[in-house]
């Protein structure tokens, strides 16, 4: 469906303005995004009533959220990538969350924590072609200067995903048992695989992206790419680009926090705040749902507006989110009932993730077309094995190192150690800012 010509954020470049399909396009996989971090979420959900049956420590959980879960996500995303940039996107981001919907399935059906861990890694690797295929799917149904906002409502799935776990997940453990609600949502999973798969077409890649004068070919006409993009030379162009290695490493930096945070904030506030399931379900159901989705929303929005004022809003906007979170986690972690926790909590809930649709959208923007699937796969792998690989990994062991001396806050003070890692992910963002400037100058006439 050809678009209806706009302004443009650049002058004298005329943009579509995004159809029907486009927009149900992303509506499917803004929900496939809520099922891939709902089963990934739901372990943490339900870390209570696991390490009740299970007998599985913090550390243990760590691993489980963090380390064996990254190493098959984060590694196997780059040859997917590879594989999705060359073939059909939309086939292989079916098939993955098909793979995964059936491990988190026979997750629940884990009878001691090794066949748990094996479960936990078959998501991983489902997972690992499930967030890049969809990131350049969307690139080429959203012209430039509407992607940042198409990409923070994809982006809210996370939010979704989390929050409906919470309601889901500790709902159906409170009323039958943990094992029940990773049944559930596999099957679910898997019929949303098949929804994609047959109603989900391919869009040709670059159809949107066109200099002035040239005609804009069809939305979605999936036609073959003359040139295959080298795999070798794209992981080479990504790590030596200052722009693109500087997003990669922030988001890390940044990630390590979110992640850290959001695999234990359910076991902090139900062991050391007194929350009980009933509340989870609720209240932090709510808490998670409207103030993730609202940084997503917010940051996108800004960005759509900012950036084309000066680019260097792709790293200020994330910088600016996270320095005024600091104060606000510190008070999350020090109140002493839970009541107080989620208020404070509510604003960094939203502002930790200011860095992601900005993040998304500038690694779209700069590489060509042929090389988005991989580029995204690329900036997630660095993310994820620093954040989501290391993030939780650490919070659960600093745990287990401080129980000894503080047993009934020992993930309070493991909490307290993550506030450093604020100053490292500003820093990290406004060395990025430094870049753009440098890449804005040097592009000036």
């Amino acid at each position: 469906m050809a678009g209806i010509p706009v302004p443009s954020t650049a002058p004298g470049m005329p943009i579509a303005r995004p159809g029907a399909r486009a927009w149900t396009v992303l509506a499917i996989l803004c929900f496939v995004y809520v099922l891939n971090f709902l089963d990934r979420q739901l372990l943490s959900i339900l870390a209570k009533p696991i390490q009740d049956e299970l007998g599985v420590s913090d550390g243990q959980l760590g691993l489980l959220g963090g380390l064996y879960f990254a190493m098959f996500y984060c590694i196997l995303a780059i040859p997917v990538g590879w594989l999705a940039d060359r073939t059909n996107r939309v086939k292989v981001l079916a098939f993955s969350c098909g793979l995964w919907s059936a491990a988190t399935a026979a997750c629940g059906m884990a009878a001691n924590y090794p066949q748990l861990a094996a479960a936990r890694m078959a998501v991983g690797v489902g997972e690992a072609g499930g967030v890049p295929p969809s990131y350049a799917i969307i690139s080429d149904y959203f012209p430039s200067g509407t992607r940042g906002t198409a990409l923070s409502l994809f982006n809210l799935g996370p939010p979704i995903g989390q929050a409906l776990g919470v309601a889901f997940g500790a709902s159906i453990a409170a009323a039958y048992s943990w094992r029940l609600a990773f049944a559930w949502v596999g099957v679910i999973g898997v019929a949303t695989a098949l929804i994609v798969w047959f109603f989900v077409r391919e869009p040709r890649r670059g159809g949107l992206d066109v200099k002035p004068g040239e005609a804009r070919l069809p939305e979605a006409e999936p036609v073959a790419v003359p040139v295959k993009p080298g795999f070798w030379p794209t992981c080479r162009m990504f790590f030596t680009h200052p722009v693109l290695l500087r997003v990669a490493l922030a988001c890390a930096a940044t990630q390590f926090i979110t992640y850290a945070t959001m695999n234990f904030t359910v076991l902090f506030l139900m062991r050391e705040k007194g929350m009980d399931l009933g509340d989870v379900a609720v209240w932090y159901a709510l808490l998670v749902l409207v103030g993730v989705s609202a940084g997503m929303l917010a940051s996108g929005r800004l960005i759509d507006r900012l950036v084309p004022r000066g680019k260097a809003a792709y790293a200020y906007v994330p910088a600016v989110g996270l320095a005024l979170a600091v104060p606000l986690f510190i008070g999350f972690i020090w109140a002493p009932g839970w009541p107080l926790a989620l208020a404070f909590l509510l604003l960094p809930m939203g502002l930790n993730y200011f860095y992601l649709s900005p993040a998304v959208t500038l690694v779209q923007e700069e590489v060509r077309p042929d090389q988005r699937v991989l580029s995204g796969a690329l900036l997630l792998l660095v993310m994820n094995l620093v954040g989501l690989g290391l993030g939780p990994t650490y919070l659960g062991f600093a745990s287990d190192l401080f129980r000894p001396a503080y047993p009934d806050s020992s993930l309070q003070m493991a909490f307290y150690t993550l506030v450093p890692f604020y100053g490292v992910a500003i820093g990290l963002f406004l060395w990025l800012a430094k870049a753009l400037k440098q890449q804005h100058e040097e592009a000036a006439p």
